[in-house]
């Protein structure tokens, strides 16, 4: 329905736009396409009766979404089609395409279902409609007026599945209907006595709707008037929310503050409009994404590499442009930036064409989640691990000579010291995300917030409404002051020493990035291994300095610590020590011992990654920690298995497959490429990693350390080729000669304003609805899916992950 209608070919079926057909033409010399146009017309007057448009008749033959703008009774839709031939842009109508050769695949063209469409019925139940009895239901003035809890079924005393009838304001049970949950059917039998059609869910009620069930059409439905039916009965829906144990529970509590201030519902915003001003649907918990790809597409270094190539991409895009991800990443930007799709409605032009109220990224959304797990499915993900996920798409394709992702990647310098021996070292290691400790001990109203625990319990015990959230204040400056403190190392081995002691690490910027992005670590885990997430407020600062985090390296005075790898372990009886993982020790390849450290573990599943790929990253990166760990999760996110359990070999084995899959060299003098893929995607280059993997004999920890002690590897000689044949030793040093200098970072001041900020709303990443602010043109600016309007009270301090960019010195 665009200005320009679409062109399909009719060689490889792909659509185009009228702006890129003749690029396509030129390209493959394919002259066949058919043209496909939707065109909106003022209805005649009387002509349906003041009856909606039906989706299906002669003129609308096209499997396409209607407009929501344009439902009303004045528009009408009409679908043309017909086939151009080029380079002459010769037409032939629809109505005589039938004496055509092509006349079936025109037909089966046609009348094909879209391919995402397909996907949404295996993965969606079908859409509901709004009942018939919603618009004209009469509702009694009996003066019912529904609390906020302690509700129970009037004729059976029951306190869960009850259902509200939208006539009367009874509170009846369910049985038979809708979930199918227990209960003794007395809203049923309560309609065949009254006839009274509607009821709604109690525990259901949000600022976005509610369940509706209409017993006379015998389905769940939409009410499009459910907020004035609830008012009649003393219901505010825009403060209410669903209940956090799912549909069986029956408090209705208070709207929590967060949806309602990070959304600023309640205030009346200006929608924007223009170019960087596009909202983008919401395909089905895909907010996580639109907020990520929001806050991306701000940034002047990703608008130039993709929607500043746009031509040369396009033009030097594969033949299946919808498999290639630099083309996909530019047509997101244009749709985001061009200003096409958001444009003020016009009253004049609604006659002459559809206003484009966004963007749907469902080629792109479809393309980026291919072969995950996770970002595949229709569920609700973490932004933080969509955002580390495209960093690395971004990383392994490159579109031209310097990477928009570079600007996020800095150095983190670890000093670990050895107490006892008071002895140090240093490594460095690659990140892209400062992730921020919550200081939940500092809280600034410690009173207020025992307090309100108190006053919760005893209304959940008494069935009482809940009293006013009390949200815990944590002052920035304590968050950043546990970033830098020091942390124990679990199970630290001290070379100075030759055995296990106590050991801390402390974490330092190496170099400072670009743009700093901050994830506060909102969620965790309980006692009782359930993740929760703190409900915190931090006053984050709109201009953030870290300088005095500035890592110094060796000090004097200070003693390093022997380059000692620890020694083997091998158990007398495997099966009396319950090893039942396997680790290589550090440096060694040959004799495993069964172990992964938990901690590690438990580190890397507070980000949000799935339990079993946490459990197989640190197991296959010889437990060196979450840091290393995590570089492998990011490494391996689109495999299949990326989220399957763990699968050891046999104790028996482990000598000979578990030794080739962590730490020994192939067949070919080759390091294995479990550990070469870890060091790249670190954003070093292959042939440095290889190099520096031989010159440690594959030890991973080492390797690293060789190579940031070698900026110069081409003048260095690898102790390693020694041993190799001399068709491994001749490219060897050919691999030498070509060097390289290391990860591509962006190093100047620690001095950093506040640009953007995505917050999330809901107890779990895997649930909620994620929401994004920027700053521009002097303004902040709301990006709500679709809705995108001048934010009146941006909420600073609830946000989950921070975008900052660097302020020249």
């Amino acid at each position: 329905d665009s200005e320009g209608g679409l062109y399909v070919c009719m060689n490889t079926f792909l659509g185009f736009g009228r702006e890129h057909i003749e690029r396509h033409y030129r390209k493959t010399g394919q002259c066949v396409y058919l043209h496909l146009k939707r065109h909106v017309v003022e209805k005649v007057p009387g002509a349906s009766g003041g009856a909606l448009p039906k989706r299906r008749n002669a003129k609308l033959f096209l499997d396409l979404e209607i407009s929501s703008d344009l439902n009303s009774d004045d528009f009408e839709y009409e679908d043309e089609a017909k086939l151009i031939i080029f380079p002459d842009h010769y037409e032939i109508s629809l109505p005589n395409i039938e004496e055509l050769p092509a006349l079936v695949t025109c037909d089966a063209l046609l009348s094909a279902k879209s391919p995402y469409r397909k996907q949404e019925s295996d993965s969606w139940e079908e859409e509901l409609q709004a009942s018939k009895h919603a618009k004209t239901l009469v509702q009694l003035d009996n003066g019912v007026r529904i609390p906020p809890s302690g509700w129970k079924c009037s004729k059976c005393d029951l306190r869960e599945n009850l259902w509200l009838n939208l006539t009367d304001g009874s509170v009846l049970c369910g049985k038979w209907f809708f979930d199918g949950s227990g209960g003794n059917g007395h809203a049923m039998e309560h309609y065949k006595e009254t006839g009274y059609p509607l009821a709604v869910k109690l525990g259901t009620i949000t600022p976005d709707g509610a369940d509706v069930y209409s017993f006379d059409e015998e389905e769940p439905v939409l009410d499009p008037h459910i907020a004035k039916h609830l008012a009649h009965f003393g219901i505010d829906m825009l403060q209410m929310q669903v209940t956090e144990n799912g549909l069986r529970d029956n408090d209705i509590k208070p709207r929590v503050s967060e949806w309602e201030v990070i959304q600023e519902a309640g205030m009346k915003l200006k929608p924007m409009y223009g170019p960087g001003y596009t909202g983008m649907k919401n395909l089905g918990n895909s907010c996580y994404l639109n907020a990520v790809m929001q806050a991306i597409f701000s940034i002047p270094e990703f608008q130039r590499a993709y929607v500043g190539n746009l031509p040369r991409i396009f033009d030097y895009s594969p033949l299946d442009p919808t498999q290639d991800f630099n083309t996909q990443m530019a047509k997101l930007g244009h749709g985001l930036l061009s200003g096409q799709y958001s444009k003020p409605p016009m009253k004049a032009e609604l006659i002459e064409q559809p206003q484009h109220n966004g963007i749907s990224p469902r080629m792109f959304k479809a393309f980026i989640s291919k072969g995950h797990p996770e970002f595949s499915s229709n569920r609700q993900q973490d932004a933080q691990e969509f955002f580390l996920h495209l960093i690395n798409l971004v990383e392994r394709n490159p579109v031209g000579s310097e990477n928009p992702s570079d600007v996020f990647r800095f150095l983190v310098e670890e000093r670990t010291q050895c107490c006892q021996s008071r002895k140090v070292r240093y490594t460095e290691r690659v990140d892209y995300i400062m992730q921020l400790p919550v200081a939940m001990e500092a809280a600034t109203n410690k009173d207020e917030l025992i307090a309100y625990e108190l006053k919760r319990r005893e209304a959940e015990a008494a069935r009482r409404p809940l009293p006013e959230l009390v949200r815990a204040k944590i002052p920035f400056r304590a968050c950043l002051q546990a970033f830098s403190e020091p942390s124990n190392v679990e199970d630290f081995w001290s070379s100075a020493l030759q055995a296990k002691s106590a050991g801390v690490k402390t974490s330092r910027f190496a170099s400072f990035p670009e743009y700093l992005v901050v994830q506060i670590k909102k969620f965790t885990f309980g006692l009782d291994w359930i993740p929760k997430k703190l409900d915190v407020s931090i006053d984050m600062p709109d201009f953030l300095d870290i300088s005095h985090l500035r890592a110094r390296g060796l000090q004097p005075g200070e003693e390093e610590l022997p380059d000692i790898a620890p020694p083997i372990v091998i158990p007398d009886d495997p099966k009396e020590q319950g090893y039942d993982k396997l680790q290589f020790s550090k440096g060694f390849n040959s004799v495993p011992y069964l172990y992964i450290d938990e901690s590690s573990v438990m580190q890397l599943a507070e980000m949000g990654f799935p339990l079993e790929a946490c459990r197989k990253a640190v197991y296959y990166t010889g437990n060196l920690g979450a840091e290393v760990a995590f570089n492998w999760i990011i490494a391996h996110m689109e495999e299949p298995d990326f989220a399957e359990p763990l699968v050891t070999p046999a104790f028996g084995e482990v000598a000979s497959s578990g030794a080739a899959a962590l730490g020994a060299v192939g067949l070919d003098n080759q390091p294995p490429e479990e550990m070469v893929a870890i060091i790249i995607s670190m954003g070093f280059q292959r042939n440095l990693a290889i190099q520096a993997l031989k010159a440690t004999n594959n030890n991973l920890e080492r390797a690293l350390e060789w190579i940031f002690s070698h900026p110069d590897p081409e003048e260095e000689s690898d102790p390693a080729l020694d041993t190799v044949d001399m068709e491994n030793n001749a490219n060897a040093n050919i691999l030498a000669e070509t060097g390289s200098e290391g990860p591509r970072i962006k190093d100047g001041p620690g001095r950093y304003e506040l640009f953007g900020f995505i917050s999330h709303m809901g107890t779990s990443t895997m649930s909620g609805h994620y929401v994004c602010h920027l700053r521009k043109e002097g303004r902040w600016v709301i990006y709500n899916d679709l809705r995108v309007c001048a934010s009146e009270r941006p909420p600073k301090d609830l946000g989950y992950i921070y975008f900052y960019h660097r302020i020249p010195s």
